[in-house]
């Protein structure tokens, strides 16, 4: 098994890199869907979200309401590390029940938003990060998904540097590039993956 983490900036593109990934057969395993299963109605995990900041972060059919919750956590550090620490160990469990349910032979990609900024590239024996100039993910959040060009600028500026994600990069795609020529790059990569998959020993780095 190789475990790949996947990263890269808000609007970089690395959904349609995941996409192209699992068509060329690679297992992928979403930390940002993860996090929403695990505080779905009924959870533990939601269960302690609401304990720890009180019913006013429910909606009114019990659901997690997200933007009370994160009106309230990102504007106050200690709130938001109250919040990871209940969702983390969740996301990090069940990643770890759908690694093990993969195949010995599989490529497991971890898609990973936040993975530079919480240092967690010793976890896999490859990091990819799916890079962009800024102007093409300003672009791409104010045209694509109707951001203002502040709100895009802000959400931009609080996750790592391009140069930091760069830094922790074993391989990088460049996405400022047709479709066309992204599909062919991510199949030269998984070429590569593939390989390594039936190569590396288990459990760890080459």
């Amino acid at each position: 098994m190789l475990k790949v983490g996947l990263t890269g900036g808000i609007g970089a593109g690395k959904s349609e890199v995941s996409r192209l990934l699992v068509e060329c057969g690679a297992v992928l395993i979403d930390a940002d869907r993860i996090a929403r299963e695990v505080v779905a109605p009924g959870t533990p995990g939601l269960a302690a979200v609401a304990d720890a900041f009180g019913p006013q972060v429910l909606a009114a059919d019990g659901s997690l309401d997200r933007p009370r919750l994160g009106a309230v956590v990102f504007a106050d550090p200690e709130r938001l590390a109250v919040l990871n620490a209940i969702v983390h160990p969740l996301v990090g469990a069940r990643a770890r029940e759908l690694e093990e349910a993969a195949a010995e032979d599989a490529v497991v990609v971890h898609d990973v938003p936040l993975l530079t900024e919480n240092g967690l590239a010793p976890l896999y024996d490859l990091v990819i990060v799916v890079d962009a100039r800024p102007e093409t993910q300003l672009d791409r959040l104010v045209r694509l998904r109707g951001m203002t060009e502040e709100d895009a600028r802000a959400r931009m500026a609080a996750q790592a540097t391009r140069e930091q994600r760069l830094e922790i990069a074993d391989i990088v795609i460049d996405n400022d590039v047709p479709l066309d020529r992204l599909r062919e790059r991510v199949r030269e990569v998984w070429t590569r993956l593939a390989g390594r998959a039936h190569t590396a020993p288990a459990g760890g780095r080459e």
